[in-house]
């Protein structure tokens, strides 16, 4: 088992940053790439960046590329979302979530562990 905490929401003005940051424990060794999702009210729940634990190789979803970078620190098992020049559509609750396996990484039916969410608002 893997648990998942997100830490870092909150609410910004456009064209604002925060930091979300995600601690994972348990069997950690057994990670083979952590990502963000995020689900807006109504909506579902979409994909926004992964990176793979070891290689690091990062994938952003097309609306946040330039904007977000995903980073993670292995020594801390620590995953995080810098995002910059936020927008009030950007406004969600962000997950972080962590897989075993090679896929699809922007298919989150493909993760196996999820945290509890951290909302971020990001007001005009």
């Amino acid at each position: 088992q893997v648990q998942l905490v997100e830490s870092g929401g909150g609410l910004v003005q456009a064209g604002g940053s925060l930091r979300l940051s995600c601690a994972a424990s348990g069997r950690t060794f057994s990670i083979y790439a952590m990502g963000w999702f995020r689900q807006a009210p109504g909506k579902e729940r979409e994909f926004v960046a992964a990176i793979t634990w070891g290689g690091g190789r990062p994938y952003y979803a097309d609306s946040v590329k330039g904007r977000f970078t995903i980073s993670r620190d292995n020594a801390k098992n620590t995953l995080y979302l810098q995002m910059n020049t936020l927008m009030p559509e950007d406004t969600a609750v962000y997950y972080c979530a962590a897989r075993h396996h090679v896929g699809r990484m922007s298919q989150p039916s493909e993760y196996d562990y999820w945290g509890q969410g951290t909302q971020v608002t990001v007001s005009l």
